[in-house]
């Protein structure tokens, strides 16, 4: 006898998904003390955090996979929060990284298109975080004040959409601090800056998933004679 057939399967479960869209600081943030580990920690049995980080990519890329990423009636319809985080490719020096790099005007347009994008795709505003680059030690082809410009059109473009928005360039250079522990080879960042990180964008997505039941029931609330009544009922919490 099939297992659906003997208890019955009861609805399907809607797991909640938080969207984390970025360049390598998104894709590394799964490794150990990373800001995107500590998020799904912070989440389990409410959503599910999905890293959607490719490292080396800048907003002209971006822009060009996120249909492919997120569309309406997907697995990933309607997610609960999005981050954007994009910058730190974008503002690498042109004559020394043609290209990552990308123009100033250009990275502005880039993210306002993934905003209306997403919002086309039923993802308002308020759901949406914009992540500035964070300050760049990295002399190579990166030079911190030019990172500073990407920071503040990211700033613009959440204002001008009406977008929540981390201005991790600022934070980590706040009264003059040296942020140089936040980052662990002068572009991403170290444990110290996974955790800065997190704890600056914590309040920003808890107000966006602070009504979201925990999914099942919790253990002691099981049903121990007939569990199926607590685990197949239609007010899962």
């Amino acid at each position: 006898m099939a297992l659906c057939e003997g208890l019955g399967c009861g609805s399907s479960l809607l797991w909640p998904r938080v969207l984390l869209f970025g360049d390598s600081i998104t894709q590394f943030s799964f490794q150990q003390g990373g800001w995107g580990a500590s998020l799904a920690d912070k989440l389990v049995r409410k959503c599910d955090v999905l890293n959607r980080g490719f490292s080396g990519y800048n907003t002209r890329w971006a822009k060009i996979i996120l249909p492919r990423l997120i569309r309406k009636g997907s697995v990933l319809d309607s997610p609960v929060a999005v981050t954007i985080f994009f910058g730190a490719n974008d503002s690498a020096l042109k004559e020394e990284n043609p290209k990552q790099h990308i123009p100033l005007d250009e990275y502005m347009a880039n993210l306002r298109s993934m905003v209306q994008y997403l919002r086309s795709v039923d993802v308002p505003e308020a759901r949406i975080v914009l992540i500035t680059p964070p300050p760049s030690a990295r002399r190579l082809n990166r030079l911190n004040a030019v990172v500073g410009e990407y920071a503040s059109a990211c700033l613009q473009v959440a204002r001008d959409c009406g977008t929540d928005v981390l201005d991790l360039w600022a934070l980590m250079q706040k009264d003059g601090q040296d942020f140089a522990p936040y980052l662990s080879d002068g572009l991403h960042l170290s444990p110290r800056g996974n955790e800065f990180l997190f704890s600056h964008l914590w309040p920003l997505i808890e107000k966006k998933v602070s009504s979201l039941p925990l999914l099942l029931p919790y253990w002691r609330d099981v049903a121990e004679a007939r569990p199926e009544l607590s685990l197949l009922g239609d007010g899962d919490h």
